[in-house]
C-alpha cells in the first residue's frame, strides 16, 4: 500500500501541514522521532500575519485559551530595539498571540487528530529513496524497523532536517558565533515593576518595555513576562570566551550587570517548570538550495533558518509554508491540480524566507555594540519619524509585504496579497470572512450591486465555494482567494464587466484546474 503523504516530524509545522491535507480530503501519516512531545521552552508565540491565519482557521481561541479576536498593536513596537510608533499607521499589521510553543503543539496536535491524522511517535527516519511514482522510508520503530511507500514525502524536521540531508539539498548560509545569549526564568522585585505598563524600571539604568529588546554600547537586554510563566530575562553579548561551565543565574547576573551598567537581583523562578536556563553561542542564517526535489518537500527550519532579531520565531515563517503546500499537495493527489501548481510552493515561499532573512541580518547589523553603530541608529531614529517608513518596517516584521505573482494581468492592489479581514452582512446574518475560510477552500466573495458572479464559476461550484454579500467600504467589490487566503483575482466594478468575468475564469483556471478535472477531483 502507498500513503498519499509521509510528513517526517510531528511539531507545529508537520502538524499544521496535516490539518491542511486532512482539510482537502487527503490522510497523511506523521512520523516523530520523539516519543512524547518536547517540554523543552522554544518559541514564545506567534507574530504578525500568521496570527491572522490560525485565525482564518479557527484556532484563535484554542491557542489564546480564551474568546476574543485577533487585535493589531496599534501602540508601540521595536525594529532593532528602536522605537516603531505605529499609533501614526491607520491599520498595523502587527499582530502577537503569545503562547508557549508546547501548547502550540498540543492545540495543533489536538485538531490533526480530529481530522483524522495518523500520528506515530517514536518512529525515526533513518533512509530514503525515490523513484517516477513514490518515495520509500526507512523507519525505526520501537517494534523495529520498517519501510513506509508515499506518494510524496515532506521534511518538517528542523534546522537539522534528516530529509533534508538525506535528499542531497544544500543548506547554503553563514554561521556567527559573535554573540552569546543567556535567558532565564527568574523572578524580579515586584515594585521594580509597573502594574499600568508592565514596564521594568531598574534603577540607574531606566524603564525596560516589556518583550521588547533593548540595546546598550555593551549589547541586549530584555524582559519578557509571559502569561503562566516567571519573567523571561535575556542579556546579549559579543566577546565572551566560553569558559566550560554549566549555564548558571550568576554567570547570566553578571551579564546584565555589564549590559545594562548595573545589578539587577534575579531571583530563582517560581512555579512549576520546566524553565529556561541557557546559553546560546552563534547563530546560523541558512536557506536551503531548494525547497524540493523531486517527491520530496521541505517547509519550515529544514527549509530556512535565520537570527531571532528577525521579529519572531520560525514558526511565522513554517506555518505558512505549510498552508502553502498543504493545498497544492493535496490538489495534485486528487488530480485535478494545474500544471505547475506543485511548483508554485517554492516559487512563492524560498523568496518569503529570504525576505526575512535580509530582516534577520538588517536587524543584527544595527543591534550590535558599537559606538560606530551607535551613529548609525541615530540617523535611523530620524527615519523611524515618516509614517511611510514605519509601515515599511512594521510589515516587513509581519512578513504582511509578501505579493504574490498570480499570473495574471490584474492591477488590483490586492491580488497577491493576504486578504483583508471584513465583516460580511449576509442574508443569514453578519459573519467575518475568517469564519468562511475554516474549510480551506476556494472561495468566491461576491459584493458586486447584483451579486451575479457565480454564473461565471457556474461549472466549479462544487469545488469553489460562493458567498454574496455586503461590506462597509470594502477595498474590492469582489474577490477569489486560494485556499490558503491569498488573493487570486479582485475587481472594484459595482458590475464587472464581460472581460473581468473572463479574467475571474482565467484565475479559477490557473490555480484550480479545468473545471472538468476539478469536477472530477471533487468527486473523488
Amino acid at each position: 500500500m502507498i500513503a498519499d503523504v509521509v510528513i517526517v516530524g510531528g511539531g507545529p509545522n508537520g502538524l499544521m501541514l496535516a490539518s491542511e491535507l486532512s482539510l482537502a480530503g487527503i490522510k497523511p501519516i506523521v512520523l516523530e522521532r520523539l516519543p512524547v512531545p518536547s517540554e523543552e521552552p522554544k518559541a514564545n508565540g506567534l507574530l504578525g500575519q500568521v496570527v491572522r491565519m490560525v485565525d482564518r482557521r479557527g484556532l484563535h481561541e484554542r491557542l489564546s485559551g480564551g474568546p476574543g479576536l485577533p487585535q493589531p498593536n496599534s501602540a508601540y513596537f521595536m525594529f532593532a530595539a528602536m522605537g516603531l510608533d505605529l499609533s501614526l499607521l491607520a491599520d498595523s499589521p502587527i499582530y502577537a498571540l503569545p503562547v508557549p510553543q508546547r501548547r502550540i503543539v498540543q492545540v495543533l496536535q489536538e485538531r490533526a487528530l480530529e481530522l483524522g491524522v495518523e500520528i506515530r511517535r517514536g518512529h525515526e527516519v533513518v533512509g530514503l529513496s525515490q523513484d517516477d511514482d513514490a518515495v520509500t522510508v526507512d523507519v525505526a520503530g520501537p517494534d523495529g524497523p520498517y519501510q513506509l511507500r508515499a506518494r510524496y514525502l515532506v521534511g518538517a524536521d528542523g534546522a537539522h532536517s534528516v530529509t533534508r540531508k538525506l535528499s542531497g539539498i544544500g543548506f547554503p548560509g553563514v554561521t556567527y558565533d559573535r554573540m552569546t545569549l543567556r535567558s532565564a526564568h527568574a523572578t524580579v522585585p515586584a515594585e521594580w515593576v509597573d502594574p499600568a505598563t508592565g514596564a521594568l524600571h531598574v534603577p540607574g539604568y531606566g524603564a525596560v518595555l516589556p518583550f521588547l529588546p533593548h540595546r546598550t554600547e555593551h549589547g541586549g537586554f530584555s524582559y519578557a513576562p509571559l502569561p503562566g510563566h516567571p519573567p523571561l530575562i535575556s542579556a546579549t553579548e559579543s566577546d565572551q570566551p566560553d569558559t566550560g561551565a554549566a549555564m548558571s543565574l550568576d554567570e547570566l547576573r553578571a551579564s546584565v550587570r555589564r549590559v545594562l551598567g548595573v545589578d539587577v537581583p534575579l531571583g530563582p523562578p517560581e512555579g512549576a517548570g520546566p524553565h529556561v536556563l541557557r546559553r546560546l553561542t552563534g547563530g546560523n542564517t541558512r536557506v536551503a538550495e531548494r525547497f524540493a526535489r523531486g517527491r520530496v518537500f521541505l517547509i519550515g527550519d529544514a527549509a530556512h533558518v535565520y537570527s531571532a532579531t528577525g521579529g519572531g520565531s520560525g514558526l511565522n515563517l513554517g506555518l505558512q509554508d505549510a498552508i502553502n503546500l498543504g493545498w497544492k499537495l493535496a490538489a495534485e493527489i486528487r488530480g485535478g491540480a494545474p500544471a505547475g501548481l506543485l511548483d508554485s510552493y517554492e516559487i512563492e515561499r524560498r523568496p518569503a524566507a529570504r525576505r526575512m532573512v535580509v530582516n534577520a541580518q538588517a536587524q543584527a547589523a544595527l543591534i550590535a555594540p558599537g559606538g560606530d553603530v551607535t551613529g548609525l541608529r541615530e540617523l535611523f531614529t530620524e527615519l523611524l519619524r515618516d509614517r511611510d517608513t514605519v509601515q515599511r518596517l512594521a510589515e516587513l516584521t509581519a512578513g504582511s509585504d509578501i505579493r504574490y505573482d498570480m499570473g495574471a494581468d490584474n492591477p488590483h492592489p490586492l491580488v497577491g496579497r493576504f486578504a483583508p479581514d471584513l465583516d460580511l452582512h449576509t442574508p443569514t446574518g453578519t459573519v467575518r470572512l475568517a469564519e468562511l475560510t475554516r474549510t480551506a477552500r476556494p472561495l468566491l466573495l461576491d459584493l458586486t450591486e447584483d451579486a451575479s458572479l457565480a454564473e461565471a464559476l457556474s461549472d466549479r461550484l462544487d469545488q469553489v465555494d460562493v458567498v454574496t454579500a455586503r461590506a462597509q467600504d470594502p477595498a474590492a467589490t469582489a474577490l477569489l482567494l486560494r485556499p490558503d487566503c491569498y488573493v487570486a483575482w479582485a475587481s472594484a466594478s459595482p458590475r464587472p464587466d464581460a472581460a473581468e468575468r473572463e479574467a475571474l475564469r482565467a484565475a479559477a483556471h490557473r490555480w484550480f484546474g479545468p473545471a472538468e478535472l476539478a469536477r472530477t477531483a471533487v468527486g473523488a
